[in-house]
């Protein structure tokens, strides 16, 4: 079953409160655990709560904490985005959703709803968050003040964009429609929606829709003089009383609500003696304006009665308090059991709940943001921790990821060189770095020289190896770090900064060897670009590979994909598709992926392919329209060393892409190969990776 649903709206005041209310107690008659997460709430009154965070929680009983349940407020958020720092904002988003989600058996989340935010700013967010959580989306969009076409275009607009970025879209609410044009609503949305689209209207309910005179009360900051047992009362339409009484009465009707100066005995009076007169309507409540409160007769008349509406006293003039209460919007609360009782009967009369219920079951996510993966790795590596040897001990950049990975606590670290010259680079660098936090070995100066000299020795003299070359190879750091992992001293090794990829995995290759079932060491780049993250290979380590030995790249990387939480579809690149191109290139492209379909059946695996057909949906419908990976590949195998270096290079500096990696398949221990043009954030990402493929071993 999948583990969320994402609610979302194009505006304000959509009513997705009884959307939210709706699907919950559908999940929890489902599953044990629910979550509720709010990404971003409205500002709040300090020593208060979220109110939609704090209906829930208390309505369904949910065990959490409120504070758990949101991570900014809008005025953070705000802040966070004029300053340019969207990376932060999703991060904190991510981390605090996964904590929740790790609780519970599924996830509710509600998206934002700024007042005073632009409609398309609002569902930016809404997408860019979804997207970045993996959630599939219902959008509910209100009916309310728009025309037949302007309330259908603008469902079909938001869907429209949900899809533009590859957020499954499961169904649409048209919210607050009136009665009579239910099923011309639903026939006009269903019109351009493809048929797998829950498409349900939901109509006005005025109940719903009118606030309660808590509700006002607080908006106004009223002082409530009687009937605090019946705040409840909801208000359909507020009255000013300022003509005589006689007249004032024709004007009374359901559900009112009468604002007056407090020194009008008359109609305060007389509005509750015709609440309780079987010829007038009920009132909801009465504002007294001015600051001006009944005389002392008045109030112990009042006080004697039985039964007394919600009567308020507010300092403003009428005229200002009027203007008040016609801005407010009516908002679920916890004490408000009517009104929450009524949205989950209009929710179960309105949405097929079963037809959702099933969607929400079959939903599978065919993929994973740049930043939810980043995230995953972080915290996989943090389940397991190791120890990873750094052998370049001499290169700044070395040391500045060391010491942003000692800050982060995700793994043990040995660095090589000389301690006396790493401690004044850490000096000159300004870093915060605690030397004892990590340890520092001298190759030439360890007890251990004479020892990893001599197994050296042993395992290569077969080769002609003595023990005078032994002890001058173990001097190397690249040989002294490949040893540490083989005798288990570390658990992988990461190099490459300065120096060349012969001379990192050539020690790998000579005594740490390869997998049983593996003949050819490859590599891959998690290429994390703007809103998925692909798999390249091989870009790093075989220059023209042979169809057996291409086949055999493309399923080490199907795998390295299955391992970092991504359903490979496996696109083996060439300059033609399908069986369009001739040639020898192209030939063993096809061939690789014949074998690959018959070692391994259960992978998706299309070519030859080009590029274009492979990542692009329109592309890829076009040349090749009964496949299932063009248009979709997220694993693509290049068929050459010059091809996909130049490719993956390209990418990453046109897009901005992150490129992670390389990260070297086939080995019985993880030794990874940096580029020597790498980032800080290369050296800090592909540390990671090391740790987690050590995990495996």
């Amino acid at each position: 079953m999948n583990k969320a649903i994402y609610i979302a709206t194009s505006e304000a005041n959509s009513g997705k409160s009884i959307v939210a209310l709706g699907l919950m107690r559908m999940l929890l008659g489902k599953t044990a655990k629910v979550g509720y997460f709010r990404p971003i709430i409205d500002d709040i009154v300090k020593g208060k709560k979220d109110n939609h965070i704090n209906t829930i929680i208390s309505h369904f009983d949910l065990d959490l904490n409120p504070e758990e349940a949101y991570a900014f407020t809008r005025s953070e958020f705000i802040a966070k985005r004029n300053k340019g720092e969207e990376g932060d904002i999703f991060d904190k988003i991510i981390e605090k959703y996964k904590a929740l989600e790790e609780k519970n058996d599924f996830m509710l989340v509600e998206g934002t709803d700024f007042s005073g935010e632009g409609a398309a700013i609002e569902l930016d967010a809404n997408i860019l968050i979804a997207k970045n959580l993996g959630t599939p989306v219902i959008i509910v969009s209100s009916g309310v003040g728009k025309t037949l076409d302007e309330f259908i275009g603008e469902l079909h607009l938001a869907y429209d964009s949900f899809k533009e970025k590859e957020v499954e879209v499961l169904g649409v609410v048209a919210n607050k429609v009136q009665e009579q044009n239910i099923e011309i609503v639903k026939k006009g949305v269903e019109k351009n929606l493809p048929e797998s689209i829950s498409v349900n209207v939901i109509p006005l309910i005025p109940s719903l829709n009118n606030p309660t005179i808590k509700e006002i009360a607080e908006a106004i900051d009223a002082k409530i003089l009687f009937g605090k047992d019946h705040l409840n009362n909801q208000s359909s339409k507020f009255i000013v009383g300022a003509m005589q009484l006689r007249n004032y009465l024709n004007h009374l009707c359901e559900n009112c609500l009468i604002i007056t100066p407090g020194d009008r005995a008359d109609i305060i009076l007389g509005a509750l003696q015709a609440n309780i007169s079987s010829n007038y309507p009920k009132i909801a409540g009465i504002v007294l304006t001015g600051g001006i409160k009944p005389e002392e007769p008045i109030v112990k008349l009042i006080d004697g009665l039985s039964e007394v509406v919600p009567i308020l006293s507010v300092e403003e003039g009428t005229f200002e308090v009027a203007n008040k209460i016609g801005a407010v919007r009516s908002h679920m609360y916890v004490g408000n059991k009517e009104k929450i009782t009524t949205s989950l009967h209009t929710f179960e009369k309105y949405v097929e709940v079963d037809k959702l219920n099933e969607k929400l079951i079959t939903f599978k996510n065919s993929g994973i943001t740049p930043r939810m993966f980043q995230y995953n790795l972080l915290k996989r590596a943090k389940t397991v921790r190791k120890h990873i040897v750094l052998p370049e001990g001499n290169d700044d950049r070395i040391i500045t990821a060391t010491a942003r990975l000692v800050e982060a606590d995700i793994v043990d670290l040995t660095i090589l060189g000389e301690k006396e010259k790493i401690e004044n680079t850490i000096h000159r660098l300004g870093l915060k770095l605690d030397i004892n936090k990590i340890n520092i070995i001298n190759p030439l100066k360890c007890e251990c020289h004479a020892e990893f000299a001599n197994t050296l020795y042993e395992l290569r003299k077969n080769k002609g190896l003595t023990i005078e070359m032994a002890e001058d190879l173990i001097g190397d750091v690249s040989y002294f770090g490949t040893m540490m992992v083989h005798k288990g001293l570390a658990d992988g090794m990461v190099s490459g900064a300065a120096h060349t990829t012969q001379h990192t995995i050539r020690p790998a290759l000579q005594f740490i060897k390869t997998k049983p079932d593996v003949s050819v060491v490859s590599s891959v780049f998690f290429m994390c670009l703007e809103d998925r993250v692909s798999v390249f290979g091989d870009c790093a380590i075989n220059p023209n590979p042979t169809s057996e030995q291409l086949a055999e790249i493309a399923i080490s990387s199907a795998e390295s994909s299955i391992n970092f939480g991504m359903e490979p579809k496996i696109a083996m690149l060439s300059y033609s598709s399908g069986a369009s191109g001739k040639g020898e290139d192209v030939d063993i492209v096809r061939k690789a992926t014949e074998i690959v379909k018959a070692k391994r059946p259960d992978l998706k695996v299309e070519g030859p392919i080009q590029y274009d057909a492979a990542v692009d949906a329109t592309v890829g419908k076009s040349k090749m329209p009964d496949s299932e990976v063009a248009g979709q590949a997220n694993v693509l195998i290049f068929p050459d060393l010059n091809t996909g270096n130049n490719t993956y290079k390209a990418v990453q500096r046109e897009t901005g892409a992150l490129a992670i990696g390389p990260m070297l398949q086939g080995l019985n221990k993880p030794v990874n190969d940096l580029s020597r043009g790498c980032t800080v954030d290369d050296i800090f990402n592909t540390v990671i990776l090391t740790a987690i493929q050590a995990q495996d071993i």
